[in-house]
C-alpha cells in the first residue's frame, strides 16, 4: 500500500477491526518512511453490476456514492462520518435488495431518498445534477412535495 503521504510503498499495519457489521476490515497503518498513520478499508468489489443509462456495466461503487453525496453537501453542516454513515446505509440497501445487476437509476433514486431525510439542500443539489435540472420550473417540481410538508421539519 503506497503512503497518500509521500508515496512510500513501505508501512506496516498496527491495527485491523472489523467494522460495517462485518461487511468490511478497517486498517490503521504506519509509513515507515514518513512516520505518519493513515488508514484503509477493506471491502469485497464486484459482486454486483450497476447498469449505466447508456447500457453500459461497471462494478458497483460505495466510493461513487461517497462522492456524490459529499459534493451535495458541500458547506452543509454535515460532517464525514455522517455521509460515510449514509453512503454504508444505502450500499447495505442496495446489497441486500440487488444480486447481480442493479440500475444507476435506482441508486440515484435510493440516494434522493436518504438525502431527503438527513437535508433539504443537498437533496435538493444532489437532484439537479442527477435528474439534469434544464430550467427554473425542474427546480420548483422536485421542490413541490418538499412545500407540502413532505420533507424533513426544522428543528
Amino acid at each position: 500500500m503506497k503512503c497518500p503521504y509521500c508515496s512510500s510503498d513501505n508501512d506496516a499495519v498496527r491495527d485491523s477491526r472489523i467494522v460495517e457489521d462485518g461487511k468490511a476490515i478497517r486498517r490503521r497503518r504506519f509509513c515507515n518512511h514518513c512516520r505518519r498513520r493513515f488508514t484503509t478499508y477493506e471491502r469485497v468489489e464486484g459482486l454486483l453490476q450497476v447498469v449505466k443509462r447508456d447500457g453500459s456495466h461497471q462494478d458497483f461503487s460505495r466510493a461513487k456514492i461517497e462522492r456524490g453525496i459529499q459534493a451535495a453537501c458541500w458547506k452543509r453542516k454535515i460532517n464525514v462520518q455522517q455521509i460515510e454513515k449514509l453512503a454504508a446505509e444505502i450500499e447495505a440497501h442496495i446489497l441486500d435488495q440487488y444480486e447481480k445487476e442493479v440500475s444507476s437509476e435506482d441508486i440515484g433514486n435510493l440516494c434522493m431518498e436518504y438525502l431527503r431525510e438527513l437535508d433539504q439542500v443537498a437533496f435538493v443539489r444532489f437532484a439537479s445534477v442527477y435528474r439534469r435540472f434544464s430550467d427554473i420550473q425542474d427546480f420548483v417540481e422536485e421542490l413541490r412535495p418538499i412545500l407540502k410538508g413532505g420533507g424533513k421539519r426544522r428543528e
